[in-house]
């Protein structure tokens, strides 16, 4: 994860350190500890895609996703909100499963219940330049 270009971090010191761990977990690409972080109903939007409702549905549909390119690696540069409720503009940057580099702009906005789970997360990227 990068954070060199973080910009404008609207999050308290608690809530930024639980929404690094919570993208590490992304980075990494691993699911279980991902799924940790994330609510039994919750709902993940991806652009003008269905929602997919229930954290076994949600950690299914990412498992999947997951194998289609290599690696994952988010560049901060904004977020804005509160600990319970923001948005982060970023970059993120993969690698092809032929090894290609390849960077997205993104903006990811999510939701976090009374006991700090991740009730929905609404992300919004243009992947085809991923796949193309």
């Amino acid at each position: 994860m990068r954070t060199g270009r973080l910009r404008i971090n609207q999050l308290s010191p608690d809530g930024y350190a639980w929404y690094l761990a919570y993208l590490e977990a992304l980075d990494r690409k691993d699911i279980e500890a991902y799924g940790e972080f994330l609510a039994d109903d919750v709902v993940l939007q991806m652009n003008n895609d269905e929602p997919v409702h229930g954290l076994d549905h949600v950690k299914e549909g990412l498992s999947m996703y997951w194998q289609s390119f290599g690696d994952l690696e988010h560049d901060l540069l904004n977020i804005y909100g509160s600990d319970s409720a923001f948005c982060l503009e970023a970059l993120n940057h993969y690698s092809t499963l032929g090894g290609e580099e390849v960077t997205l702009r993104a903006v990811a906005m999510t939701d976090r219940n009374a006991d700090g789970l991740v009730t929905s997360v609404r992300l919004y990227t243009d992947v085809s330049p991923l796949f193309a």
